[in-house]
């Protein structure tokens, strides 16, 4: 004999849906390439996206964490992009040792160079210039 709950008393079910999964009626998976990091027709970068190409790019060279872009900016044929990484992290945060990289791209998004232009100590950022 199999008891019932009434609908108020059954545990609630979350389902997902996997776009990779096969669908009931058997078919195949579907095969979804990634999207493109290209903003323009073209296939030139946008200023975000060049921003989010080295931001990667640093993250992937340095193994550091990455906090963010500080700056994006058009140069010949491609994009220079400034990243502050932690260099080191420190008990509290505001000893932390900052890095601004600057990372130079074509415009296609392949790296072209990268160097660290300089080290911070966080809570000391805003009294030093950047050059």
């Amino acid at each position: 004999m199999t008891i019932r709950r009434p609908a108020a008393e059954q545990p609630r079910v979350r389902r997902r849906f996997r776009t990779d999964a096969p669908s009931r009626s058997g078919d195949q998976p579907s095969e979804r390439s990634p999207e493109p990091e290209r903003g323009r027709p073209g296939g030139e970068l946008t200023a975000v996206t060049a921003g989010g190409v080295g931001q990667r790019q640093i993250a992937e060279l340095t193994t550091k964490h990455v906090e963010g872009v500080t700056s994006v900016a058009p140069a010949d044929g491609g994009w220079v992009i400034d990243v502050e990484v932690v260099e080191d992290r420190r008990i509290p945060s505001s000893g932390d040792i900052l890095a601004l990289y600057q990372v130079q791209i074509d415009k296609e998004g392949s790296l072209l160079s990268y160097r660290r232009i300089r080290r911070y100590k966080r809570s000391n950022a805003e009294y030093s210039e950047a050059y």
